[in-house]
């Protein structure tokens, strides 16, 4: 069963479908629930939808090193790096270097 938060955060997407925040919120919602397939599953499909939030990279890295999942875990961080420093969050892009570094 979702929690009231994660209730909300869905009905929100119902009103407005192409929300990117709240699509983000919601799959870190389904991580903090331990839900880490659905949470995965919210970020990814984010990226397709909007491949300009730069969070969405980072998160995705995470969740991909928490899931064994190393290879895809760089490759999506390589990808938010270069995201990143397009729309000139250079902040965004240190971190994410960093944590290529520590996996490679």
């Amino acid at each position: 069963m979702a929690s009231p938060r994660l209730e909300s955060l869905l009905q929100f997407l119902e009103k407005d479908p192409d929300d990117s925040f709240t699509r983000y919120a919601i799959a870190l919602e389904y991580v903090s629930e331990g839900n880490m397939v659905q949470g995965i599953a919210y970020l990814e499909d984010l990226i397709k939808r909007d491949p300009g939030y730069v969070a969405t990279y980072l998160q995705l890295g995470y969740l991909y090193t928490e899931t064994d999942r190393k290879e895809d875990a760089i490759a999506i961080l390589r990808r938010g790096i270069e995201i990143a420093r397009q729309s000139g969050d250079l902040h965004a892009a240190s971190e994410m270097q960093d944590e290529v570094d520590e996996l490679e």
